[in-house]
């Protein structure tokens, strides 16, 4: 375990690992060919304690720290999985919990840690990716309501969301960063419109959506914090969600690894298992040790993360190299399986589709080093 994780982590460790194997595994094929996992399942990880385990026992949560986040994202990795649990728990929640009015977080955080609602966050936008200054979603104060305006897309969760964090501009008169603020929009608010689920490349059972919101009208207690203050509340929480990214990628390559050295253990060609060729030795020799290496940066930073130190640069430098280094073990792992690791009833084939979106997601790869090098007074 690493230094951080106590007796208590691992024991829910073994627990969590048990029901992945049990009531997961078994049906992710299902989920993914239907592009969508049931609501059923977010309720059922609400009821054993999967979901925001960090939140107070005020709302229903365990209140325990950050090493069960930690827990949870890798047992899903290594079981090859990839679920969201991890966006609605350490992503979108966060928000609600430092943010929300008192009245706000009784009325969501109970049914967050139940499973009763689930939960997305809407930044980007068709003309708005990592450029954060060129959000065009609006919120206009009208009394005691905001009404929205505008267009989302690449929503995770947001075909299922129950409630959106959304950024949007509440001062047309202050250019850039400085008018976004985070407002929360309910299911069911009318000009609330899930307009469609998009058809990507990889992660099928995550439905990504483009959500539209058309004179949406909103109560003004949905405001998040302050006005004009999103884009400090985003920089405050986006280091969390970076360092679970790259958790996430270090924990599919670890399990792309170990799907790579199976294979290469019980695959017979010319009259020997392909793992005993020198060439394929060479490639699994670099895997392992791409993947120590990155194991070893992670849980460095996690605990820099737990002493409460600034990593915003090292963040970045995991970010970008650790999701990159999944992405290369996805490759060679495909290429050691031939032909079926081209098929998708084997799972490399999946887990390469699936990777892809690491190195997008959170801040791209070139975002990243943009990043560092600022840090860096070039």
């Amino acid at each position: 375990m690493a230094r951080f994780l106590a007796e208590e982590h691992r024991i829910f460790r073994e627990v969590f690992r048990r029901y992945l194997r049990t009531e997961v595994v078994p049906h992710f094929k299902a989920w993914e060919d239907e592009r969508r996992v049931p609501r059923s399942f977010w309720r059922d990880c609400g009821a054993q304690g999967f979901l925001c385990p960090w939140v107070s026992p005020e709302y229903g949560g365990g209140g325990g720290d950050f090493g069960y986040s930690y827990v949870i994202l890798d047992e899903v990795g290594h079981a090859g999985l990839t679920l969201n649990l991890t966006l609605h728990s350490d992503v979108v929640v966060p928000y609600l919990d430092s943010y929300a009015t008192p009245e706000k977080k009784r009325e969501w955080l109970t049914g967050c840690v139940s499973g009763d609602i689930i939960t997305a966050i809407a930044m980007t936008e068709p003309g708005a990716g990592s450029d954060l200054q060129a959000v065009t979603t609006t919120a206009v104060r009208d009394g005691d309501s905001y009404v929205v305006n505008g267009q989302k897309i690449f929503i995770t969760n947001g075909m299922d969301c129950d409630l959106v964090v959304v950024a949007c501009r509440t001062d047309n008169k202050v250019a850039g960063i400085k008018s976004l603020s985070l407002i929360v929009v309910e299911a069911g608010t009318p000009g609330f419109v899930k307009a469609r689920q998009l058809d990507k490349m990889g992660m099928h059972s995550d439905p990504n959506a483009e959500l539209v919101f058309a004179d949406c009208r909103v109560p003004a207690s949905n405001l998040l914090g302050e006005e004009n203050a999103a884009f400090k509340y985003l920089m405050a929480h986006l280091q969390r969600e970076r360092l679970l990214i790259v958790l996430q990628a270090q924990s599919l390559a670890e399990r792309i690894l170990e799907l790579s050295l199976d294979y290469a253990k019980k695959r017979v060609a010319f009259g020997r298992p392909i793992g005993l060729f020198q060439h394929n030795q060479f490639k699994l020799a670099e895997m392992a040790t791409e993947v120590a290496l990155g194991r070893s940066f992670l849980d460095d930073l996690v605990q820099e993360f737990l002493d409460g130190n600034d990593i915003v640069t090292r963040v970045s430098m995991a970010k970008w190299w650790v999701t990159e280094m999944l992405n290369r073990l996805a490759y060679q792992g495909v290429q050691l399986h031939g032909g079926y690791g081209y098929m998708e009833e084997f799972e490399i084939c999946r887990l390469y589709r699936d990777a892809r979106l690491l190195t997008i997601g959170g801040g791209t790869t070139e975002i990243m080093k943009l990043s560092i090098a600022k840090r860096m007074a070039l």
